[in-house]
């Protein structure tokens, strides 16, 4: 695997670090204080090819490749983790259409959602069902040509304004996913305020009351919904959160380094305490860990390899719990002034904790790692049992060869006696 950035992802780092740190870290603490998102910043990320990166500039978008898009989330999220959930929710809403969505459908809806004049929502969680998404309550009833929904999604990042939601409801029983448009009839939203983390997500719960929608807007097939088109949204979830930690621990890195620089304590630069250089070298370490995980997960993407899924989630999962463990410790080398909002570890805090929770649970991410650890274990144990059972097989045909060799040669002997 080549980690060594080209020319043209060097150019993407640098031109998206200028824009972050001039569009989005100056009021990123004061939106987490408002708990809002301007509508004006949003479309400043549009402008700038945020929003559409990950579409084919066929459809409008910028066609960036997997690499170029963790770098853009690793930035985005140093400053806010808040818009990396813009990201990652309107992001999976393309790669849904991209990958089973039709061509109208492409057509219709990409390069509104490149310009930004459309923002994706993902609506899968539920109050009762949580982390058993295959099992959602909301029902759509197919009537002539168009489908009735009924149903709740809570915690839908951006859904205060996001104007085209991914939809998982049950088809009599099949798991399907539709596209809702936020003008149907029977669709509303409440918003959601007073969270620990993502407080300028801008979080919604949506709600559908005999919300008629065209059957044109289903995606795949009945009973494909969550096993393909959900799973693709996710994956993609977990590619931009593993980047979006990444970015996180990062600026748990530079804050602590440039708070230890300068405090004092005892008449000693805090910085020359063990115990700090100590929590100091293990972000700088787990951060570099990270990269690398996030660099393979990229390598896979862009070549399509199938182990992607798997080593997303590893990403994924490794990559928020190192997060929160580097915010934690850039609370605790902050002392009281890492419980103050006047200080941005506070903040990192509070969102590290929703890294582990967001497109799939730590603890799922835990069952999805081992339940693989123990097929490639007995897959591997298989294949070492066939290869003892081929070279078995090739002992006893050689062993059988020479056996009929040695008649051979004794029987000419015999004759030649």
């Amino acid at each position: 695997m080549d980690i060594e950035l080209n020319a043209a992802q060097k150019a993407v780092k640098i031109r998206f670090r200028e824009f972050v740190n001039q569009h989005i870290a100056p009021t990123a603490a004061e939106y987490d204080r408002r708990q809002e998102t301007p509508k004006d910043l949003v479309q400043t990320m549009a402008d700038e090819g945020c929003l559409g990166g990950m579409i084919p500039e066929q459809y409008g978008g910028g066609g960036m490749d997997a690499l170029s898009w963790g770098i853009m989330c690793e930035e985005v999220s140093n400053a806010s983790a808040s818009l990396l959930s813009l990201l990652t929710v309107h992001t999976m809403v393309i790669q849904a259409l991209l990958k089973w969505g039709s061509e109208e459908q492409r057509r219709q809806w990409l390069p509104r959602m490149a310009s930004g004049e459309i923002i994706g929502g993902f609506g899968l969680t539920e109050i009762k069902t949580g982390s058993d998404a295959r099992n959602a309550k909301t029902i759509a009833v197919a009537d002539g040509n168009e489908y009735i929904l009924n149903g709740r999604k809570r915690w839908i990042s951006f859904g205060q304004f996001a104007g085209l939601f991914l939809i998982l409801a049950q088809v009599e029983g099949k798991p399907t996913a539709f596209l809702v448009e936020r003008e149907r009839d029977g669709f509303t939203t409440e918003p959601i305020t007073g969270m620990l983390g993502f407080r300028s997500a801008m979080l919604a719960e949506l709600r559908m009351d005999d919300c008629r929608i065209p059957a044109e807007n289903l995606i795949g097939r009945p009973g494909f919904g969550f096993s393909h088109v959900m799973g693709t949204a996710l994956d993609q979830g977990r590619y931009c959160i593993a980047w979006g930690c990444l970015g996180l621990i990062r600026g748990c890195v530079d804050a602590s380094l440039a708070y230890t620089n300068e405090r004092e304590q005892f008449g000693v630069s805090i910085k020359e305490h063990q115990l700090i250089q100590e929590m100091i070298a293990e972000m700088i370490t787990q951060a570099q860990a990270a990269r690398m995980l996030c660099y393979n997960a990229a390598f896979l993407k862009e070549s399509g390899d199938p182990s992607l899924i798997m080593e997303t989630s590893m990403a994924k999962y490794f990559a928020s719990r190192a997060a929160l463990k580097a915010a934690g410790d850039a609370v605790q080398i902050h002392g009281a002034n890492g419980c103050s909002d006047q200080y941005p570890v506070e903040r990192y805090f509070r969102d590290a904790k929703i890294m582990e929770i967001i497109e799939g649970s730590n603890q799922m991410q835990q069952i999805i790692i081992s339940r693989y650890g123990y097929q490639r274990y007995q897959m591997e144990k298989q294949q070492i049992e066939k290869q003892q059972m081929e070279k078995q097989q090739m002992e006893k045909q050689q062993m059988e060869k020479q056996q009929m060799e040695k008649q051979q040669r004794e029987a000419r002997e015999g004759e030649t006696g």
